[in-house]
Parts: C-alpha cells; structure tokens; sequence
C-alpha cells in the first residue's frame, strides 16, 4: 500500500518495487538503506539540471550558481514535501530530527527511476517537479543583507559559530549568530550554506518586526 501510495505521488510505476522501498528507507531503520542511492542521485540529477539550464545560456559562473540553488537541500525539500515524501520515509523508531532525510529522498528516488526505467524516466519526474522558472534565479548573500542592517543600526558586525554534526564522509555542519538580541541557527552540508541560512533567519526575523 505505502510502495502504491508512493508511486501515485511521485508519477512513476516501478518495475522492481523493492528499488523504490529502498530509495525511502533510513539508514536508521535498515542496512539496506537509501545512502548509496542518494549519493548516485545526486549525481543524476546535477547532470539533469546542467543539460537543462545549458540550453537556456549564460556564463559558467551563473550557471554554476544557478544550479547550484536548483538542487540546494533548501529547494529539495519544499519538492519532497509537496510529493508526500517525508511522509512515506522509513525512519528508524527514535528517527525524528534527520532533517537532511527530506531533501535526500527526493535524490535517493531520482536514482531509484533512473536504475529502473532509465534515463529518460528520470528526467521526466526532474524535469516535472523541479521549479526552472526564470532565466537566472537570484542568489541572496543574506550574511551581507544580515551585515547591512546591523551597521545601519550601529551594531556590530556579526560573529558566527559552527560545529561539524556529520561524519568524515558526510560532513554535516550547525551555524549559529546572535542578532537582535536573539540566536539564529542553519543547518547545511556545507559551512557556508550553513551560515547563509542562519543569517536568512535572523533577515526574516528583522523584516517580521
């Protein structure tokens, strides 16, 4: 029921269901688990997202960058979530804060398409849940945003912290900055993104106020 389920949302009727079932379980609820298909998947689909935004131009750097906010974790899991896949995980018991696990199953399911119906499979669930639109999506540098403000308030510029959650093979990185007299926090595969995301924070919380 929950391989139909799962099917149903994400548009495709697999051949070998046993492929999908993996793509959706955690390393913490089985050893056949979808960490390798999440790492060929994300393979695929930055392959699968260059052909595409290739045809529509621009200079490397753009690209580079526009790509790279395509497939961030940050725009994948708004995707899985609207397909009801953080729903369908196969999580561990104690398995609640994986946060990474949202984004992740949208690559471990491309790769599940991509090794059970092939290439052509794959880029039609990519290409028809992914959002493309626009030429050149914008970038936000929100610790400069965040930098702005607080010297236009006399402050000082901010400080941030990090800490490495992950592993030697996965690094997993927490940010965190005081602003507003309040702390912020990110949490990314990389240290950077990390920060940018606890600098959009305390930006969103500025501009609520």
């Amino acid at each position: 029921m929950m391989i139909e389920k799962a099917e149903k949302a994400i548009g495709y009727t697999f051949k070998d269901k046993s492929l999908l079932k993996r793509a959706l379980t955690l390393a913490s609820a089985s050893d056949d688990n979808n960490q390798l298909l999440e790492f060929f998947g994300d393979a695929i689909l930055e392959f699968i997202v260059s052909e595409k935004i290739f045809s529509e131009g621009g200079t490397e750097g753009e690209l580079t960058e526009r790509r790279k906010t395509i497939v961030a974790d940050t725009a994948l899991a708004p995707v899985s979530q609207r397909l009801g896949l953080d729903k369908l995980l196969i999580r561990g018991k104690n398995d609640t804060a994986n946060k990474k696990a949202v984004p992740s199953a949208y690559e471990a399911v491309t790769a599940a398409i991509y090794l059970d119906g092939g290439l052509d499979e794959a880029k039609k669930f990519v290409l028809g849940t992914l959002d493309f639109s626009g030429r050149v999506q914008a970038v936000v540098n929100y610790k400069g945003r965040l930098q702005e403000i607080l010297q236009s308030q006399g402050r000082p510029v901010p400080e941030y912290s990090r800490k490495d959650i992950g592993t030697e093979a996965n690094h997993r990185f927490i940010a965190s900055v005081k602003a507003f007299g309040k702390e912020f926090t990110g949490e990314a595969d990389v240290a950077k993104d990390a920060e940018q995301l606890a600098a959009k924070y305390a930006c969103e919380h500025y501009e609520k106020k």
